[in-house]
């Protein structure tokens, strides 16, 4: 999808204040997974289906769909569809725009997780106190050739993998394993495709030589996300975090993005983010089996 595309009308139900920014971004979770996804058809839903190695994708709204709103009969037949596939029983949409779709998918038997959605208002940037960064940490953009990038692509794995903002205790040798395992994967191969693509920007901050926090963001025309950023369990609390953002959203600045948002994990996360001037403005919904997340 291009630029044109994000920037068309759309007529769909939402409404009310940030309706335009709704529709946006409802076009851009459209256009994301078609870079490496088919799409297959159900009515009032999309099952996106990648074609080849990578991260699976999920089911969401159809876009623009003007029938009737999609009922639990209708995420039991994407359900099926899905195991069929072998792909992971998943559906991701936000709550303002499709407010009648947690019903259906809850009586379809799934449970759903929400989370912060935020956004940067237009041309502004990152708010970092002076020196904000740590003395001795660099941050950069990543080339696709970067030697470092299958390090800087483990760091929010284990990150995640050790979920909140307290110091945890993954360093220096869980990531040179990890990035070990990455690296022969395929993982980092893809990665590294998608950035020679420009389908995503990766950044890091660096000490040393060793990426400490890295994350992500992934423009469509005027529109990207800022995703995956991650900080070395053992190096948390330094402002890592906030430096590596403010690096991708002064990269998408630069490169003409107007519209950049983000999904928190939860509201302690999300707090980090409104002090550095992201604002909330909608619930991203995850829905999936019980004892899935």
């Amino acid at each position: 999808m291009t630029s044109d595309d994000l920037a068309a009308d759309d007529t769909s139900a939402a409404a009310g204040p940030g309706r335009d920014l709704l529709q946006e971004i409802e076009r851009y979770y459209d256009a994301v997974p078609r870079a490496a996804a088919r799409v297959e058809d159900f009515g009032p839903l999309s099952l996106f289906v990648r074609e080849g190695a990578g991260w699976p994708y999920y089911a969401r709204p159809a876009l623009g769909h003007r029938g009737p709103a999609a009922t639990a009969g209708d995420v039991r037949r994407v359900l099926a569809r899905q195991r069929e596939l072998g792909l992971p029983e998943a559906f991701e949409w936000v709550a303002e725009h499709d407010p009648l779709l947690r019903a259906a998918v809850e009586e379809a038997g799934l449970v759903v997780h929400e989370h912060p959605l935020l956004v940067l208002d237009a041309r502004q940037d990152v708010a970092q106190a002076p020196g904000a960064v740590p003395q001795g940490v660099s941050v950069r953009v990543l080339a696709a050739d970067d030697p470092a990038l299958a390090h800087a692509v483990a760091v929010p794995h284990l990150a995640f993998e050790e979920p909140g903002t307290g110091v945890g205790g993954a360093g220096a040798a869980e990531l040179a394993a990890r990035a070990g395992v990455l690296g022969s994967d395929g993982t980092a191969e893809r990665i590294a495709a998608r950035i020679a693509s420009g389908h995503t920007v990766l950044a890091a901050a660096f000490e040393g030589g060793t990426p400490l926090c890295a994350g992500q963001h992934n423009p469509v025309g005027a529109v990207t996300e800022v995703a995956g950023v991650g900080t070395l369990p053992s190096a948390r609390r330094r402002g890592l975090g906030q430096a590596v953002t403010a690096a991708l959203v002064a990269h998408a600045r630069a490169h003409g993005v107007r519209t950049v948002f983000l999904s928190a994990a939860d509201e302690d996360v999300a707090r980090i983010y409104r002090r550095a001037g992201f604002r909330p403005f909608a619930t991203a919904l995850i829905a999936e089996p019980a004892g899935t997340g």
